[in-house]
């Protein structure tokens, strides 16, 4: 039997002591949006179920209300080897802009018919492959979980009614190629304005209209500015929390299941709370004067989106017929 000397039975007893008391990893998680919105409550319920498995050996770090820059420059900033953020939120199909080509999918307005159409894709194992694409190109992150915040909607500074008051409206775009093709489908101009820029943009009538989901809509305050809601639902405001590499690989084995298994937890919690509170919001918007106005027939809004639609699911035509076909 091998013998150790007291000098090496103390340097192994240091060692793990070492290791027992070694400090916390955290993990800094930006989100772009208030604590307060469906998404922050995301970043919350993420962070507080990652502490709460490890016992405190991961925190997270959320840096909320952009603080740290858009979602834009914040993808950039991960993509390009920088380590000021670990994990973030994004809507699901940013990284389209970046070549995953499966998430431009979920852009494609009035793909997802209601809440529960999205939630059999996201439990579904199809979503495995949208999750993993940016790792199967060579992309230096990976998505843990999906979530959503409701269907988007848009919303002017003057009064609309339907459809046909888009015509020659300048609405609101990021720099998408899906977004601004559905604007002018509708009849619309579309107008490509900084999200931070936005109120001052609708304030000043550099637009006329934008769109984002409820929540947001309300935690930007962009009622005060656009009290017109035109519930026409064209997107699900689907989302996933991504991890960089450089921050995945702070963690060892045990900590990264923590995460695995804390993300599991958020998509399930978030699944279970977005439609109540998204339905609060409404009705606090409703009650505080903003006008909401009812689509209740889609079909004329699909069918003016057909070229969009059409453009950017033919390359992919079979995978968006399985997601589809989940409704």
């Amino acid at each position: 039997m091998k013998k150790f000397s007291a000098l090496s039975i103390v340097v192994l007893a240091l060692l793990c002591a070492a290791q027992a008391f070694a400090a916390p990893v955290t993990l800094v998680y930006a989100e772009v949006n208030p604590l307060d919105t469906i998404v922050g409550q995301i970043a919350t319920t993420f962070k507080q179920k990652v502490e709460e498995l490890s016992n405190g050996d991961v925190k997270i770090d959320i840096q909320a209300s952009g603080v740290l820059g858009t979602e834009a420059q914040l993808l950039d900033g991960m993509l390009g080897g920088g380590d000021t953020v670990d994990i973030m939120r994004i809507s699901a199909f940013a990284l389209s802009s970046y070549g995953c080509q499966k998430a431009m999918l979920l852009s494609i307005p009035y793909t997802f018919v209601s809440r529960e159409h999205f939630w059999k894709f996201a439990n579904s194992e199809l979503s495995a492959e949208f999750l993993n694409e940016p790792q199967i190109i060579g992309l230096p992150l990976r998505g843990i979980c999906y979530g959503e915040e409701g269907f988007r909607h848009f919303f002017f500074k003057d009064k609309v009614e339907g459809l046909k008051d888009l015509k020659g409206k300048k609405i609101r775009v990021s720099e998408d190629p899906v977004m601004t093709g559905m604007v002018r489908n509708l009849g619309a101009n579309p107008t490509v304005v900084n999200f931070t820029e936005l109120y001052s943009a609708l304030q000043t009538g550099v637009t006329d209209a934008a769109e984002q989901p409820i929540a947001n809509y309300r935690s930007n305050a962009f009622q005060e500015v656009a009290p017109y809601l035109l519930l026409d639902g064209h997107t699900l405001g689907a989302v996933q929390i991504i991890v960089a590499d450089s921050g995945w690989n702070k963690l060892n084995d045990q900590q990264k299941a923590w995460v695995m298994e804390a993300a599991k937890y958020t998509q399930e919690q978030n699944a279970k709370i977005s439609a109540a509170a998204e339905a609060k919001v409404l009705d606090d918007l409703k009650a505080g004067g903003t006008h909401v106005i009812e689509v209740p027939n889609k079909a004329e809004w699909v069918q003016a989106c057909q070229e969009t639609i059409k453009a950017y699911t033919s390359s992919q035509a079979d995978l968006y017929k399985k997601i589809v076909d989940l409704q």
